[in-house]
Parts: C-alpha cells; structure tokens; sequence
C-alpha cells in the first residue's frame, strides 16, 4: 500500500483521530494488485429513471482514494483493493476495460444498456482516472444508453459530466453521501465534506443535464448502520436521510447500502471485539417501506447478506427477505415485505425498543 499523504482534508477538521487510526488500520495490508486487471466484474440489472436494464459493473483497479490514503471512512476497506504506488497508467486501465467487455462477451447475450464504473475511491478524481483515461472509457461506452459513475462531490463538475453525454449517454454521478446527517458523517463515518457539498454536486448534474440532449443527475449512495449507531438510531437516520436526498432537484436515486464488515477498516476491528453488528435485514425491509412513497428511486443490495459480516437476521430467513428485497428494487412495491416473516422478527422488535448507543450491540 503506498504511503498516506494526509494532503489534509482532515487539517482543522477536527478528524486527525479518526485518520491517525485509520492509517494504522490499513498498514496492516499485505496483498498487491495487478494494474493490468479490473478488481471485479459482472453483469446483473438495475432499476434506472429509465426503467430496469441489463447492467454491466465495472470496479476498476485503480491507485486508491485520495481520502483513504489520509485516513479515511472507518467502514470501507475498498483502498485495500488498490494497486501499490499510487497510480495506475492510461495503457493499464484501458486493458482493464478490454477485460471487462472480453467478460461482457462471454457471460451477456447482447451488450448491457446500463454501464456502471466504480474505483476504490473517485471516478472523477483526475488523480485516480485522469482526462485522457476518462474521455476514452467515454468512447469505450459510446453506444450504450446510459452509464454510472461514481465520485465524490468535491469532483462533480459539468465538464467532465459532458465527457459522456456529449456522447449522448444519459450519465448519473454516484456520491458517497452515506447520511444528510452531517454529524454522523464525520462522527461515524470520518468523511470530511457537507451535506450542502452534495447540493453543490446536484447542481452541478443539473447544469450538465441542461446543457446536453442526454440527461445527467446523481445518484445518493447511502450507509445504513456506521460504526457507533444503535439500531434504531440507523434506522431513523435512513429513514430521515432518504427523505432529504429526495427532495434535492438533480438527485433521482438513492442507494441505501446496509454496512458490511471489511478487512482493513475500524469497523472490523469493532467487530472483532464484539462491538459492531451489521444491521438487520428486517431493518433494510422497514427502511424501504417507509420511503416507498419518496420522490425518488429507491434501492438497497445487501453486500454479504445472512453473513456474520453483513446485513442478517437470525440465518433461517435471510435469503427469503434478500429476495424481497431484490424485488422491492426492481418493481418499487413495498407489499412484497408481507409475504415474508419469521420468529426473529420479535428479537428486532426489542432490539428496535431497547438498543441504544450505551449497550449496542445487544444481540449478535
């Protein structure tokens, strides 16, 4: 892992604890990556503001996040995923790309509408994808009718949004908000901006949006459950979250991910001494009733669901509300929640009414 330059977003941000922690956290990594291979790739389908589409996602591997390599969020062990020094060349992540359609070839029967690109950090960071890099993976995706992708908002600028839709691609920006909250966000989740700055970034995809013939907004990725939250506590925070991103012009999609355990990161070593639970599936389930009625797309894709390491219930129901859940993504129809039920339904329950900060987790 290269070394972390704490180019200091933290500086006068009262975050130096967090980042100092997080720093020491993530020398432990002793893995390296090749630069010539994309850290992952697959083919699913995703509910857009143009209906659901066959989807193809890409998590390029890139020299990490600016961020993380300051420190960084306490749940995300993505930099871990990132090639060693710090960069990665233009030839490198073009043969990332060739990877990945060689895959889109051999598991799609036709190519996806839908392109969505993630890194270990910033899309839009000229640092981790610079504009050379950019513009070609635009032509790259020219004939598609949409693409994802992702950045923090200090990056969004219509500019480089023009890069695709210039192509006629209707292009979202996917921001780590992770709560409208702003103190659970530094607090919880040690990330440095406001939730004003994701404004700034809705504005921006608006302008880009009004500029173009293709359409352009963002997409709100949510985090249910950081490190130091009680249940109930997260799940009011989501709740009140989704509400908030709804209501912000250019913002047409929330994502809210419940938060897994990842190596490298302080929730695992919360959880390693038994003072972190991944949130419940029940809780995701009643997150996205409550929404239903949101002015916005709103979606949820438990990573490592019915796991010790990710968003579970009792190990007996798990899979059953997954697929509700899954459903619910694709047809926005919050009655497919009462087609599912178990006994652990009362554990959430007295979780919900007696979880607090003070004796969190109070079930594994």
């Amino acid at each position: 892992m290269s070394q972390p330059t704490p180019e200091v977003y933290e500086q006068g941000k009262g975050m130096d604890a967090h980042n100092r922690a997080m720093r020491e956290i993530r020398a432990r990594r002793e893995e390296s990556y090749d630069p010539h291979e994309p850290t992952r790739v697959w083919v699913d389908e995703d509910n857009t503001p143009g209906g659901v589409m066959e989807s193809l996602t890409i998590i390029l591997n890139t020299g990490g996040c600016r961020w993380a390599r300051a420190g960084g969020c306490t749940m995300c062990g993505y930099v871990a995923e990132s090639v060693e020094g710090g960069s990665v060349s233009h030839d490198a992540l073009m043969d990332q790309i060739q990877v990945c359609l060689d895959h889109e070839a051999e598991e799609a029967d036709e190519p996806a509408d839908l392109i969505k690109i993630y890194t270990s950090g910033s899309f839009l960071d000229e640092r981790e994808v610079g504009a050379r890099s950019r513009k070609a993976i635009a032509d790259a995706f020219a004939d598609r009718e949409r693409i994802v992708v992702e950045s923090l908002p200090d990056f969004v600028e219509r500019e480089k949004i023009a890069d695709f839709t210039g192509h006629g691609l209707d292009t979202d920006v996917a921001v780590g908000l992770e709560t409208a909250t702003d103190r659970v966000r530094q607090d919880c989740v040690n990330k440095y901006f406001e939730f004003a700055d994701f404004e700034d970034a809705c504005a921006e995809a608006a302008v880009a949006d009004a500029e173009a013939d293709a359409t352009a907004g963002i997409k709100a990725y949510l985090l249910m459950k950081p490190p130091f939250l009680a249940e109930p506590e997260a799940v009011a925070d989501m709740i009140s979250s989704i509400e908030r991103c709804s209501e912000v012009p250019g913002c047409h999609t929330v994502s809210m991910n419940p938060c897994n355990v990842q190596r490298y990161t302080m929730v695992d070593d919360l959880h390693f001494r038994d003072g972190y639970r991944p949130p419940w599936l029940w809780s995701v389930a009643h997150v996205l009733e409550e929404t239903a009625d949101a002015d916005a797309i709103v979606v949820s894709d438990p990573v490592g669901h019915g796991s010790d390491r990710g968003a579970h219930n009792c190990g007996e129901c798990d899979d059953r509300v997954q697929t509700a859940i899954k459903d619910f993504d694709l047809r926005q129809d919050p009655s497919v929640f009462e087609q599912v039920s178990c006994d652990c339904e009362a554990t959430w329950d007295a979780v919900m009414s007696l979880e607090t900060g003070y004796n969190q987790p109070l079930v594994r």
